[in-house]
């Protein structure tokens, strides 16, 4: 039982003998997923160096959320029971997902945990656009405090989707957009840090989850970006969801992608901070998920492994990249649509792109963090908050491998 629990067995006074610091507020990070555990990061940084605050973490029921524990507990974040978290009270709770978080007794922020709004769900109980549907921004009927968007344009799609949401929303922006962006002036110590050659060119292949999906794919095109792209001249990692490693397992995922270590190709673990690799990175080949989107941001080119369309939402930025990166053909040599992709790229049209992620660019940090202080009833530290760059990533050889372990 954590120490930080309210039991019937073990009183008020009787847990808060073994703290140091006592009478904090206390935050609590409702943490579903991976992928959410990863964007919530960047939220909970915000509060770093205040002595005012204890931060916690719960994990709800999900279906992609078995590896959720072990990152966390890698992090050594004090975690509680989702049955614990919902008997206690908090001053403040953040979210990046709707499952379960209207038993929580605190002012809850929820936020998306990607790249804006892409994906329409046609075939679910409940279709709509992730993120937009009723559900997802009235979690169990129960309005949050604040439903956080990225863009001024979201408050539209609110209005048309969920309009009760509409007076909860706040325009805050996006932490990868802001991180990603603060760390382009260090892309050259990410190449070296990745172990690349000087004139050695990274090809990144990227995939969301599902079947629509570059991994649906994979075992058809990765042959080819092994066997056409010139050892010496190109490198090739792999970025795959977190959600596919949580939906079959790290044992099936490593399996399936065994031969990759041995043909020099770099699997990225979900664990890892993809954000840099994609900023390091000199062609980008990945299909309708928030990753390619994020590419936009990187001036390099892209191309598009597929854009099912009843999958994208029409409204989002992913719609117009769908029909301004080129498509990967099967009848053509790799390297030469490479070619053709970098000669037609057009940096002003992919920046419009991109600069329908947020409307608060490099604002992100000061927003968020002035929207969770006023929700705590607490003053700001006195210092301003910053998109820090990105930290260098381990070589690629760490992730070449049999079966997906670190090689020596």
């Amino acid at each position: 039982m954590s120490a930080l629990s309210t039991t019937a067995e073990s009183s008020s006074d009787e847990h808060r003998q073994w703290l140091t610091l006592v009478e904090r507020k206390k935050v609590l990070a409702i943490v579903h997923t991976t992928a959410y555990a990863k964007r919530l990061l960047d939220v909970l940084s915000l509060l770093e160096a205040d002595f005012r605050l204890q931060v916690v973490f719960t994990t709800p029921p999900h279906v992609f959320g078995d590896e959720v524990p072990r990152f966390l507990q890698q992090l050594g974040s004090p975690i509680l029971s989702w049955a614990e978290a919902t008997r206690m009270t908090f001053d403040l709770a953040v979210a990046a997902g709707p499952r379960g978080v209207e038993q929580v007794q605190a002012p809850l922020i929820t936020l998306p945990h990607g790249a804006n709004y892409l994906k329409r769900l046609p075939g679910a109980s409940d279709p709509g656009v992730a993120g937009l549907r009723r559900r997802d921004l009235l979690p169990g009927g129960k309005p949050p405090a604040a439903v956080v968007v990225p863009h001024h344009a979201d408050l539209q799609e609110l209005a048309r989707h969920c309009p009760e949401a509409l007076q909860l929303a706040h325009v805050v922006g996006d932490p990868a957009h802001d991180r990603i962006t603060a760390s382009l002036p260090r892309r050259a110590a990410y190449r070296r840090a990745l172990g690349l050659a000087e004139g050695e060119r990274l090809v990144l292949a990227v995939s969301t989850w599902g079947p629509h999906s570059f991994f649906g794919r994979f075992e058809m095109l990765l042959p080819r970006m092994v066997g056409e792209l010139p050892s010496g001249r190109y490198r090739t990692a792999v970025l795959v969801h977190p959600n596919v490693w949580s939906g079959h397992g790290p044992w099936q995922v490593k399996a399936w992608l065994a031969w990759c270590g041995r043909l020099g190709v770099s699997v990225v673990p979900p664990e890892a901070d993809w954000r840099s690799v994609l900023v390091a990175a000199d062609y980008i080949v990945g299909d309708h998920g928030s990753v390619t989107l994020y590419g936009t941001l990187t001036g390099v080119p892209i191309l598009l492994t597929g854009s099912p369309e009843p999958e994208i939402n029409p409204s989002s930025p992913a719609a117009t990249l769908a029909v301004t990166a080129p498509a990967l053909s099967p009848a053509h040599p790799l390297p030469e649509q490479l070619d053709y992709a970098a000669a037609e790229y057009r940096p002003e049209e992919y920046a419009a792109i991109a600069a329908r992620i947020t409307s608060e660019p490099g604002r992100f940090h000061r927003n968020m963090r002035r929207l969770m202080y006023r929700l705590m009833g607490l003053g700001q530290p006195a210092h301003e908050p910053r998109a820090l760059p990105l930290p260098e990533p381990p070589t690629l050889r760490t992730w070449l491998s049999d079966r997906g372990e670190a090689s020596a």
